[in-house]
């Protein structure tokens, strides 16, 4: 008979209509935390569900006398919000996120991210060897960008340690994109690859994906600059053209001086814009980032 592990899990699962999904979603992990754990704990979060889903899940939870807490939302959330008072009502010392019912993958590769955990990675993500054209370009764009020794890439689900999770609150008590946030937090993360694709794609991605290139990334700073200097170009060719009509004795009256007037204009007020940008950068390095270094881990050699 296989010894259970004494460590405490947590798994959080996000839902918002699944349907019947949900209850074979959670049945598969159960039975993967059951079989190896002597305590856990099921923490799904009912985004406003408007379907069925909720109550197959409670059914389901009743008859198998499954440790499932549901977590209802007030009014739909999105996956971030929804997620982060999932992590709340979590106590687990190691904690799953399940941000999809999805199973695209083999359910060992669950216990799989657990032992990458206790190998010394505070993140382990879940990534499908293929994924959209849309979120490659945007994880690119992110890497890029982005001061994380890290890169991210498309997950179907993470481990964090109880000691991740602490990090990234006391960066910040709200994480609007926790996976940018642990990439952030300075802890060792690890990638398992497994054959597969996502093909659920969660709403609002694209506001999401705007928010966290303006919080962990210097993208929104570097554009502000490429246009600034872009129009700043403009106005000097605008000026060399200006010299030349007049010099040349062919001047087109009015046309030209307002041109230049209008691109020098502009110029000053991308200018203008850059050092707000870079003032507001400043400020949120100030309180999103609250930590002033960031340590991997500590190591003591002792006799």
């Amino acid at each position: 008979m296989m010894l259970k592990d004494n460590n405490f899990i947590s798994a959080v699962v996000y839902l918002h209509n699944d349907g019947a999904r949900a209850v074979e979603f959670c049945r598969t992990v159960a039975a993967e935390l059951d079989a190896n754990f002597k305590q856990y704990e099921l923490v799904v979060v009912d985004d406003a569900c408007t379907d069925d889903t909720v109550k197959q899940l409670r059914a389901w939870g009743r008859e198998q006398n499954a440790p499932l807490t549901i977590l209802h939302m007030s009014i739909y959330h999105g996956l971030e919000d929804a997620m982060n008072a999932g992590l709340d009502a979590a106590i687990g010392d190691y904690v799953y996120e399940f941000d999809s019912t999805e199973l695209c993958y083999a359910p060992p590769l669950i216990m799989q991210a657990y032992r990458a955990a206790l190998d010394g990675n505070d993140i382990v993500s879940a990534c499908p060897r293929t994924v959209r054209g849309g979120s490659s370009l945007f994880y690119k764009v992110f890497n890029a960008h982005s001061q994380s020794a890290y890169r991210l890439r498309t997950d179907a689900f993470r481990l964090v340690t109880r000691r991740a999770i602490n990090r990234v609150h006391a960066s910040s008590t709200h994480l609007p994109y926790r996976k940018a946030a642990y990439a952030a937090s300075g802890l060792r993360m690890v990638d398992l690859e497994f054959d597969g694709q996502l093909t659920v794609k969660q709403k609002g991605r694209f506001n999401l994906a705007l928010d966290s290139l303006t919080l962990y990334t210097n993208f929104g700073f570097k554009a502000s600059v490429t246009v600034t200097l872009c129009m700043m170009a403009l106005a000097l060719a605008e000026l060399i053209y200006t010299l030349v009509i007049f010099a040349t004795g062919h001047p087109v009256e009015g046309w030209t001086t307002t041109m230049f007037v209008i691109t020098v204009g502009f110029a000053g007020l991308f200018a203008v814009l850059t050092i707000i940008v870079k003032y507001l950068s400043l400020l949120l390095n100030l309180t999103f980032r609250q930590q002033k270094y960031l340590v991997e881990s500590i190591e003591k050699l002792q006799k």
